[in-house]
């Protein structure tokens, strides 16, 4: 699914004879690029969906790359919003244009690319609609909240040939690059098993899987659109205990630690083993839910995955943090976050990657990554198809645990033997929305 050679999306500067006329005499420094800045024309002009905690933290991102500018935000709750207008008027001194619907600022011909921030269950729909109206896009992981609408996705990017890059930036640390290459060039031996930790042990988890009631309803607060809020997604009483932050322990919005962290672990796995463009055919897992809680995500979960060459995904929430692969040979454990390595043999992380025969090459950064894929039109780290297929494997562990009972998968068709859980592929939508 290579976008090598697509048209550039950039702004047309058509500017008549008359017009030039008009045009002063000294022409600011920095309008010419000059202090350090890129001429207008090789800037980059951004939209940012989603302005709450990790929206704000992707506008302080993008806005340490001197060829962006921050043109449009939206968000549904005013609160956030002005946050995230806040931040910008810091980094740059300037306002921008503030949206509560999303679908007027993909409309504006002046914006690139677009970032995806918003709650999982929006990055779909949105991620689409930015695609369809000719933007290239950023979006959180997981890349989605369902295996269909990942599909749709990857299909809306190939047919609007845009650039799209998931959020997974563990892929853009070298020293995690250096590990996946390490194992594809067969240094630890033939894997055989890549274990995946992936830890609830955090405050937040603590505090989600100690409740145990669904709360009252509350008043919607004023600023806060609660209904497009929830677009697709079930009508539900309004609590705030539903809503900001705590919204990824339920499952009609979010996946719980499988999805929230998975999509970085697992995802690595699959660049480790190769698989960025397939996946497990056999998945197996269980967990436990908090009876009668808000939160319905999965605790204690126990999974193994097998690919059809007979490698095992063994997960669980051990500590630390990270994944570790397993070969004939030897071992290599990356820590998540962070990117530490621990080996055995231990000069292994000795090794000089020049003289590697696989190579996966270094990130400048993942931000900075999609940035020059958006100007070059090459793939970027994590393209859609990455991030597609390693949500997928997250949801089917969920669909597992959700059903108990063992999926057969067919990575090609990206359907299971189980008419049951092909039915749980998409959830249903709330009208209006529809893929």
């Amino acid at each position: 699914m290579s976008q090598q050679g697509l048209p550039v999306n950039r702004r047309d500067f058509l500017v008549s004879s008359a017009a030039a006329l008009t045009l002063p005499h000294f022409v600011p420094a920095k309008a010419l690029g000059l202090q350090g800045r890129p001429a207008p024309s090789e800037r980059l002009t951004i939209g940012v969906i989603g302005t709450g905690g990790r929206g704000v933290g992707l506008i302080n991102m993008f806005l340490n790359e001197k060829d962006v500018e921050i043109v449009a935000l939206c968000d549904v709750d005013a609160r956030h919003l002005q946050n995230g207008v806040q931040a910008v008027r810091k980094r740059t001194g300037k306002d921008c244009a503030a949206y509560k619907d999303f679908r007027p600022l993909l409309d504006r011909k002046d914006i690139d690319a677009v970032v995806v921030a918003t709650p999982d269950h929006w990055h779909g729909l949105i991620s689409i609609a930015a695609a369809k109206a000719g933007k290239d896009i950023y979006c959180e992981k997981p890349l989605v909240n369902s295996i269909t609408e990942g599909r749709a996705l990857c299909q809306a990017v190939q047919e609007h040939k845009r650039v799209l890059q998931t959020g997974s930036h563990e892929r853009s640390t070298p020293s995690i690059r250096l590990a996946c290459e390490l194992v594809r060039n067969g240094l630890i031996g033939k894997v055989h098993t890549v274990r995946i930790n992936l830890p609830c042990s955090d405050n937040h988890h603590q505090k989600a899987r100690a409740f145990k009631t669904i709360p009252p309803e509350e008043p919607v607060p004023e600023g806060f659109d609660y209904d497009f809020w929830l677009g697709p997604a079930p009508k539900a009483p309004y609590t705030p205990l539903r809503t900001h932050f705590w919204w990824r322990f339920i499952l009609a919005y979010g996946g719980g630690e499988m999805t929230d962290r998975g999509a970085h672990v697992i995802d690595i796995a699959q660049l480790g083993l190769g698989k960025d463009d397939s996946g497990p055919i056999e998945i197996e897992a269980k967990g436990v839910q908090t009876p009668g809680s808000l939160y319905d995500a999965f605790w204690d979960y126990e999974f193994t995955n097998v690919y059809a060459d007979g490698v095992r995904l063994i997960g669980s929430t051990a500590t630390p943090r990270g994944l570790k692969f397993e070969g004939t040979e030897g071992w290599i454990f990356i820590h998540i976050h962070g990117g530490k390595l621990e080996a055995e043999p231990a000069d292994l992380l000795k090794t000089d990657a020049a003289k590697l025969k696989v190579s996966l090459g270094r990130s400048p950064g993942h931000v900075r990554n999609f940035l020059d894929a958006v100007k070059t039109r090459q793939q970027p780290i994590a393209p859609a198809e990455v991030g597609h297929r390693t949500a997928t494997i997250c949801h089917l562990n969920n669909l597992a645990m959700r059903l108990g009972r063992k999926i057969r998968w067919d990575p090609m068709t990206e359907r299971a033997n189980d008419p049951e859980v092909n039915k749980h592929l998409q959830p249903p939508m709330r009208p209006p929305w529809t893929l």
